[in-house]
């Protein structure tokens, strides 16, 4: 099928392995993609690759966390080319360590500031933006892990469940306005994150692959877009089966942390 390609594009944490893949895949001719991300050198790089397909690419070192400066981005800045596009990819992930020492509070912290607080800083910035407008579509990065929390990384199953829950919120809020908000609930991408992640990684696909689903799923306006099908199954029943069974099923499975 062909999709419908956004003239102007943000896509946060653009030098990790699935914004690359997305970066890539959106860039061509009269395309202009803001790539942001903390990595200068690796941004830069992103870019080349996506000028190399005649895209038009601004790139944005900008540390989501500090939300001040966030703010003033978006308001300063961003104001002046609305994109028609943004992903919320940016994202870390954390488990309990060797040996079982549990998640550092620390950890923890940077963890909650980046997956949930940068996300919603983010929307919240915008949508006054997409709202004058009365057009935008904003796809936040979730995860299956949003529908049962895995016992070897709870935070960041939490992070992902509070994206999953906004998002769908604030879909039902603006749908009659024309902004289209789309949650994002991959399996497990082929990444250094994917395999810093204790346990199987089962249905594992390539960023590329997992790009183009996406891409798909947000030209349909997909309220959600969940992928590969047979984790999505397993992991939603895990969601409506009694708690027990389904704990009892994650350490058969070794996930139980």
């Amino acid at each position: 099928m062909t999709v419908q390609i956004p003239k102007t594009i943000l896509i946060t944490g653009a030098t990790g392995e699935l914004g690359q893949a997305l970066a890539l895949y959106y860039a061509a001719p009269d395309v202009h993609l803001f790539l942001q991300g903390r990595q200068q050198d690796k941004l830069e790089q992103v870019a080349t690759r996506c000028r190399l397909r005649e895209a038009k690419v601004t790139v944005v070192i900008l540390e989501l966390t500090d939300i001040v400066a966030l703010q003033q981005w978006v308001n300063h800045t961003l104001s002046l080319d609305i994109p028609d596009l943004v992903i919320a990819n940016a994202g870390i992930n954390i488990n309990h360590g060797t040996a079982q020492r549990g998640e550092q509070w620390a950890e923890i912290d940077a963890l909650l500031d980046v997956n949930i607080k940068a996300t919603f800083a983010l929307v919240n910035a915008l949508v006054p933006l997409f709202r004058a407008r009365g057009l935008g579509q904003l796809a936040l990065i979730s995860s299956l892990a949003a529908y049962y929390g895995l016992p070897v990384t709870p935070s960041y199953c939490a992070s992902k469940a509070a994206i999953k829950v906004y998002g769908e919120a604030m879909r039902g809020w603006l749908a009659d306005e024309g902004i289209h908000i789309n949650v994002v609930m991959p399996g497990y991408i082929d990444s250094p994150m994917a395999e810093a992640m204790p346990g199987p990684k089962p249905f594992m696909i390539t960023a590329e692959a997992a790009a183009q689903k996406i891409a798909h799923g947000l030209a349909k306006n997909h309220a959600r877009i969940t992928f590969p099908l047979p984790l999505n199954i397993g992991t939603w029943w895990l969601m409506v089966l009694p708690a027990s069974w389904s704990q009892l099923i994650l350490k058969k499975l070794h996930y139980g942390g």
